[in-house]
């Protein structure tokens, strides 16, 4: 098993040859690369491919090697969140998802790289170092979720899994030209999912190819009583995949194409959009007045909501600890070492937030705009069946080009963050190429339903070529 290939084709050479030799082939890949996209790598595989050979396995994904975020818990495998304060830890149980695809049979080829703490969008705020983007080493696979986007692009797995608290699943799938899911807040367990930003966080889905996002949904979907945030929902998402959208009404939001966007990108999208029209969609421009304020909003929620899931990490129960004459010199060393620039950034600031006489100012005010933002889709999913924009306003950007500037990285999300402040689904694919680099298309849709969503990613997707091009990793 070579190169990129979907649950299908994986199925196929499971059924021609067995799980044992397709999974040690991919172990084999992952060896030889050069992108640095696993902070670990499951040599246990192998054994757990054997007995799916020879115990049997009925499981919609029976020997189907995935890899997962390392901020996902996995028991018996060491989960770092990409960070040195958690350097040793390994979980002592599965999240909730671990547990959904072990039952159906998946098998874990390893934990990928990430942004610190899923605090980034392009991978290289990682104590492991940086991901390289499979297009072209010296990008950036975005984040900060990056790791699992490269490994999926470059053939190092078929499926992965990642989590998306302001595009942390649709900016690397956008930059390394693959599928990935932010679907609605509450439809995926977040039990096992180490808490960066609670109401934004999503764990997501990302493939090569649409269908295997509704096969992924299909396994990791649905209720857990362990997570208060669950919802009970009855989809079968791959009852979702037709190419048919003649009728889907189509809003384009004018507000995500203003300035700072890249003309190749702009055109790409809007060369998509025309193609939906061709196959019987319409589409009419919608404005979406509080996107200009959803950026500040969401970075003062989620660093606000960091500063306290971060208090944890002390050194005191688990992970990286430094010495000191009392708890509080232990703490505060172990803290000053253990954490990067960047998660030490967004900690202050978010303690600065909710602290006493700037917790109205600031951290109020930004829910207050999280609920016009809200109200701005509620108002538009009232005209049209789904929104269509560009993922990221640009292709993958050079690698350290924004590592110095903070800001200008904040910046980048300003099309994926109204999507967690509003709790909807949104998945982002390729629809085009800007000097070789791939460009994402982002089609947003109402609140559970990923349906409509997963409709039109699939004809899309069906009658373009975009998806069948590869990376040069993978050639």
């Amino acid at each position: 098993m070579t190169g990129w290939a979907n649950i299908l084709q994986v199925k196929e050479k499971i059924a021609e040859r067995s799980a044992e030799e397709v999974t040690a082939s991919y172990l084999e890949r992952i060896k030889k690369s050069k992108i640095n996209a696993y902070t670990t790598v499951c040599e246990g595989a192998v054994e757990k491919a054997r007995e799916i050979d020879e115990k049997g396995h009925s499981g919609p994904l029976a020997g189907i090697p995935i890899a997962i975020k390392d901020n996902i818990s996995t028991k018996g495998i060491s989960t770092t969140c990409s960070s040195k304060i958690l350097q040793g830890y390994v979980p002592p149980y599965d999240a909730h998802i671990i547990e959904r695809l072990k039952d159906a049979g998946a098998i874990i080829l390893g934990k990928t790289n990430m942004d610190e703490f899923a605090m980034g969008t392009s991978t290289e705020s990682s104590c492991y170092g940086p991901t390289l983007n499979p297009w072209d080493k010296e990008r950036v696979p975005g984040g900060s979720s990056g790791g699992s986007a490269a490994v999926v692009a470059a053939g190092e797995a078929p499926i992965s899994v990642g989590s998306d608290t302001g595009g942390s699943v649709r900016c690397p799938a956008a930059f390394c030209g693959v599928v990935g899911l932010k679907p609605t807040y509450g439809t995926i367990s977040r039990y096992g999912l180490i808490s960066y930003a609670n109401s934004l966080e999503q764990i997501g889905p990302i493939s090569t190819c649409v269908s295997d996002i509704a096969a992924l949904m299909d396994v990791i979907g649905g209720h857990d009583a362990r997570d208060s945030t669950s919802v009970k929902t009855e989809t079968v998402y791959r009852d979702a995949l037709m190419d048919d959208v003649s009728g889907l009404k189509i809003g384009v939001p004018a507000e995500y194409f203003g300035a700072g966007i890249d003309p190749a990108v702009e055109n790409a999208v809007w060369d998509a959009i025309q193609l939906f029209e061709e196959l019987g969609a319409s589409w009419e421009q919608v404005s979406l007045p509080h996107t200009s304020y959803a950026l500040a909003a969401y970075y003062i929620i989620a660093m606000s909501e960091a500063s306290s899931n971060l208090a944890r990490f002390d050194g005191t129960r688990y992970g990286y600890r430094n010495e000191g004459e009392n708890w509080h010199v232990m703490a505060s060393r172990t803290r000053a070492e253990g954490f990067g620039a960047e998660v030490k950034r967004r900690i202050l600031l978010g303690t600065y937030a909710l602290s006493a006489g700037y917790h109205d100012k600031y951290y109020l005010k930004a829910l207050k705009v999280r609920t016009l933002v809200k109200q701005d889709f509620d108002l538009a999913f009232k005209e049209f069946d789904c929104l269509m924009t560009p993922t990221m306003p640009t292709p993958a950007f050079n690698l350290g080009e924004k590592v110095e500037d903070p800001l200008s990285l904040y910046l980048a999300d300003v099309n994926t963050v109204p999507i967690n402040l509003a709790g909807v689904p949104s998945i982002s694919m390729p629809c085009g190429f800007a000097d070789g680099l791939p460009i994402g298309l982002q089609i947003i849709g109402k609140h559970f339903d990923e349906a409509t969503v997963l409709r039109a990613a699939y004809s899309f997707e069906q009658n373009t070529e975009h998806h069948t091009r590869r990376p040069a990793e993978v050639v």
